[in-house]
């Protein structure tokens, strides 16, 4: 499987070049960063970094070097800076939300270099110390801001309605920013063609798609087995089960908790390595959570303490950030899709946890990237159809004829149809359901299969057995 990159690779590499004042060439870099990063990418972050103007560069081919700046320069703007950049006529080098006074010290302190960083482990009083409903990382004003820009217009009706309704967007939107906050390469529109056409980007790695497909699975789960799931462990492992597919180098650990110890590259934490206490306070997390009673305040909870504990072997940012999306789902309120979240902020909001288990930055990130998804929501939500009431009135029908085709190998004809459904839908639906299923099975292709629970393998020897159309979805015969 092919290494996936740190999330730090930007500071390590401004660091492998500040060690050399007089400028130093792309081969030393390489050899300082040993086998983290091919020569390819590193030459394109090198190209990213110069743009910047975090690097600067001289010469050509063999000889280029590279060089850091002499004096720190400011590598982000604030949001409502970036008008009085244009004006002074200096281009905006990276937008970044705004942040309180006490933030920006909070940033100062995680962006200086590890060695000037204290080691730190985990502290359980961090924990310990919050009491739900007693104890609150975001204001009763900034929660009550929340639920007003939030509020959808099917806030009133069945859990996880208003989430059916965008679902298509929501595949896109929340697979693709969540991907890329890991360093994840693929365009929203490369994201759009795997996810509905099943098309993978030309030259991108295969486990940059994998990833992606395992966000669609995992937002599925939450959608549309919203009745189903909650704050307890069986949610949570496997949403892990579902984010990690296919991704870890022992795939036993995927869907299970860690037992062994884990080392995070660019901060000076270190995690809790006792597989008894990471599943005592895995618990005491989820327990908390699901005694909130506030939609927001829980989401924002995950995201602080699920990775703080690190309680899988990777992939516990992911996991946080869909869990977040539960209670927003379960209350139909508007998703968080982290859009536009710059990746630096959101690292630096998490390291402050990490290493000073200080939740300002990153309830900052939290505050404004939900500002920013609500209004991504609110703003298509004239053009949000009002959902099939067959389609939901026999969603598990659905699944359950379409996924019974497919693993039997059966041709897509209405007449298989037909027969399959008469066991579980009222005869007076049955017509429209024919109908609806046909459409369905027309429609298959790997990017959507997950949606019915039918395995990838089991959708490919289906395919091979029945002619297909372009599309790729098998023709009925």
């Amino acid at each position: 499987m092919p290494k996936r990159l740190p999330t730090d690779l930007n500071d390590q590499i401004i660091s492998a070049v500040a060690r050399h004042p007089g400028g130093v060439g792309v081969d030393a870099i390489a050899l300082q960063l040993g086998d983290i990063v091919s020569r390819r990418t590193l030459q394109r972050r090198l190209r990213d970094l110069v743009d910047q103007e975090r690097l600067s560069a001289e010469g050509s081919g063999k000889a280029r070097v590279y060089r850091a700046p002499d004096k720190p320069t400011r590598q982000t703007v604030e949001t409502n800076d970036i008008e009085s950049a244009k004006v002074s006529g200096k281009p905006a080098i990276e937008a970044y939300v705004p942040i309180s006074p006490e933030s920006r010290e909070l940033r100062a302190y995680v962006r200086q270099s590890v060695p000037y960083r204290k080691p730190v482990g985990y502290e359980r009083e961090f924990l310990a110390a919050y009491t739900p409903n007693r104890t609150f990382y975001l204001t009763d004003e900034v929660r009550q801001h929340l639920r007003q820009i939030g509020r959808s217009p099917r806030i009133d009706q069945h859990a996880g309605t208003y989430a059916r309704d965008i679902l298509n967007r929501l595949l896109i939107d929340l697979s693709w920013a969540s991907s890329r906050l890991e360093g994840n390469t693929y365009s929203r529109l490369d994201t759009q063609n795997l996810i509905e056409f099943g098309k993978e980007a030309e030259g991108k790695d295969r486990t940059e798609a994998q990833m992606i497909l395992n966000h669609k699975a995992a937002i599925e789960l939450l959608v549309e087995q919203v009745d189903d799931i909650g704050f307890n462990r069986f949610t949570f492992l496997n949403l892990h089960a579902l984010l990690s597919d296919n991704l870890l180098a022992d795939a036993t650990e995927s869907g299970r908790l860690r037992t062994r110890i884990v080392e995070i590259s660019g901060t000076v934490y270190h995690p809790l390595g006792i597989p008894q206490q990471i599943d005592e306070y895995f618990s005491a997390i989820l327990e908390k959570a699901d005694a909130i009673h506030d939609a927001f305040e829980q989401a924002f909870f995950l995201m602080v303490h699920i990775p703080y504990l690190q309680p899988f072997i990777d992939v516990n940012k992911r996991v946080s950030r869909l869990g977040a999306n539960l209670p927003l789902i379960k209350h139909n309120l508007c998703p968080l899709s982290f859009v536009d979240v710059p990746e630096n902020a959101y690292v630096e909001g998490t390291l402050c946890v990490y290493e000073l288990q200080s939740i300002e930055l990153l309830r900052d990130v939290f505050v404004w990237a939900y500002e920013r998804s609500s209004q991504r929501y609110l703003a298509i939500q004239e053009t949000v159809a009002d959902p099939d009431p067959m389609r939901l009135l026999h969603r598990e029908a659905l699944i359950s004829v379409v996924g019974d085709i497919v693993r039997d190998k059966q041709p897509p004809t209405e007449d298989n149809v037909r027969r399959l459904a008469l066991r579980i839908v009222p005869e007076s639906d049955l017509d429209p359901f024919v109908e609806l299923a046909c459409k369905d099975l027309r429609n298959l292709h790997e990017g959507n299969v997950s949606r019915y629970r039918i395995r990838l393998s089991e959708y490919r020897e289906w395919q091979s057995v029945h002619a297909t159309g372009e599309s790729g979805a098998a023709k009925s015969t």
